[in-house]
């Protein structure tokens, strides 16, 4: 694969690399960076928005970069992890808050998921973001200090049924779905942002629990999947993201999933496995993730741009070349959309609910993917 950027290039295929930029416009570097032919999408964060104009233009400049579109993606799943608050942007719950609605209330649960699902991807279509990984399909054990309240539930038919509403609202309005993490990050304690967590369960726990969501009719819903930077020895020796295992026996041939493979951010420490940042790509790459996303240390990005060479993979180039950007044909049209003006209603209308303790202050926070 040629790794020479060139600022004149117009026409370019999506490479198999999520960078993302530092503020709220595009500087000369990053310009370039997002220009070199490892790149194939950019990931936003709260420090990229103050406000709405601003956001739109963002998004179409990095639209406008190159032919086809790099795709634009963040974070964006309700509660705490919710990149952009105000100014265009509905408040959104915390997924637990709907998994506690279903307890007294499957139905509205249903309707509040869905509406959830509508108005996430509503609000960012309209900003020119195309993508959120959302939702989580972790299941909530009540102990995961990087999952905490943005998990469904404990019961892992409630949460293939509450995330399916949410794909659904999401896909009504335009927008395709990533579930993460597989096969689940909801059992340890430990937060992969700045540990490497460790599930001692056996694969047939697994198997019947946390990774029963992807395997009902919402599997088939899932424009992409995120494995969890998770070690599960009884299984396998690698985190789930580095490992062909999980990734191709389980995921791919196990599971019949389809879609794209996004790796979590590889500067997270539980990414530390696999060596710098180069031995971590080739290793995410090998094992079978179709997109690799490096975020938050620019130097990393560009080192990983300058000495990675990855060995061509047409069938991830390919589902790579496949990934929409919705966003370029979809005008701001909620101000006379009756089925959003319906969503945010019946989320305004949610009663509040006790969704449990936020994670540990500094958890997820701007400077990190997943």
């Amino acid at each position: 694969m040629n790794t020479n950027a060139s600022s004149e290039t117009s026409r370019l295929p999506r490479g198999p690399l999520m960078v993302d930029v530092a503020g709220l416009v595009l500087t000369d570097a990053e310009r370039t960076r997002l220009r070199h032919p490892l790149v194939g999408g950019v990931i936003l964060f709260a420090r990229n928005f103050s406000d709405s104009a601003q956001l739109k233009a963002l998004a179409a400049e990095i639209h406008a970069l190159r032919q086809p579109a790099l795709p634009i993606a963040v974070d964006h799943e309700g509660g705490r992890v919710q990149r952009f608050k105000e100014d265009g942007f509905t408040r959104l719950p915390a997924m637990r808050s709907l998994g506690l609605l279903w307890n007294v209330d499957r139905q509205a649960a249903r309707k509040s998921a869905q509406a959830a699902g509508y108005v996430l991807a509503a609000d960012l279509l309209a900003h020119g973001i195309d993508l959120s990984f959302a939702p989580v399909l972790d299941l909530d054990y009540g102990v995961s200090r990087a999952i905490g309240n943005r998990a469904f539930h404990g019961d892992a038919a409630v949460t293939a049924e509450l995330a399916g509403a949410v794909a659904r609202g999401m896909a009504a309005a335009g927008m395709g779905a990533v579930g993460k993490h597989f096969p689940g990050h909801g059992f340890v304690e430990a937060d992969s942002h700045h540990e490497i967590p460790v599930d001692s369960r056996g694969f047939d726990a697994l198997w019947e629990a946390d990774i029963a969501p992807y395997r009902g009719p919402l599997g088939s819903q899932l424009t992409g999947v995120m494995p969890a930077h998770v070690i599960y020895p009884a299984v396998a020796p690698e985190p789930a993201g580095f490992s062909h295992y999980w990734l191709q026996e389980v995921l791919r041939k196990r599971v019949g999933f389809g879609g794209l493979v996004f790796s979590d951010d590889l500067n997270m420490e539980g990414a530390a496995w696999a060596g710098d940042i180069v031995g971590r790509a080739e290793a995410a790459w090998q094992a079978g993730c179709d997109m690799l996303l490096v975020c938050n240390r620019p130097e990393v990005t560009d080192d990983l741009l300058a000495r990675w060479q990855p060995t061509p993979r047409p069938d991830a180039l390919a589902r790579i070349a496949a990934l929409d950007c919705p966003a370029l044909a979809a005008p701001d049209r909620r101000a006379e959309d009756a089925a959003y003006r319906e969503a945010c209603q019946r989320l305004a209308n949610l009663d509040p609910l006790d969704a449990g303790p936020a994670m540990t202050a500094g958890t997820i926070g701007d400077k990190a993917a997943g």
